[in-house]
């Protein structure tokens, strides 16, 4: 069983793996492989280059990225994290959240602000499919968050890697 996280640990989370580039990185390695260093000018071209520095920076200090020869790959916890963002999404497009119509990085960032909010607030979780829904994407990130971020914690600690 996975321990419950606190309402500060949640938000935190959420606030972290919402950042729209970061969704993006993490989904397009995903879905097309490796980018090679080179080819992240022409992956993303709407984003400036100081951005998609700071995206990787970000998604080396979560632990997200490997780099290889083909060049940046996903780690185990960037895999898993790319599934917890398709069931975040899966949930907000089944249920037009945020809006009937938008795209996979808001849905997903509009998802994480929900689940980053306190019970009482979330009119999502009081009750029906939704909420259970919510509730199976709540647990697929709270088991993220207790996998791959304390083993953060304790490999920066020299605990555990």
């Amino acid at each position: 069983m996975i321990p419950a996280l606190s309402p500060q640990q949640l938000k935190r989370a959420c606030t972290q793996l919402s950042s729209a580039a970061l969704i993006r990185l993490v989904s397009e390695i995903d879905d097309h492989g490796a980018i090679p260093p080179r080819a992240l000018g022409h992956t993303f071209p709407d984003l400036a280059p100081q951005q998609i520095r700071q995206t990787i920076e970000q998604a080396d200090a979560l632990g997200l990225l490997d780099r290889s020869r083909a060049g940046l790959g996903l780690t185990l916890g960037g895999e898993d994290l790319a599934d917890v963002y398709d069931q975040a999404a899966r949930w907000a497009r089944r249920h037009n959240y945020p809006a009937p119509l938008c795209d996979f990085a808001t849905r997903i960032r509009h998802t994480f602000a929900l689940l980053g909010e306190p019970a009482a607030a979330n009119p999502h979780r009081t009750g029906g499919d939704a909420a259970a829904e919510l509730g199976r994407v709540h647990r697929l990130l709270a088991e993220w968050i207790h996998t791959h971020q304390s083993q953060q914690r304790h490999g920066a600690d020299g605990v555990a890697a």
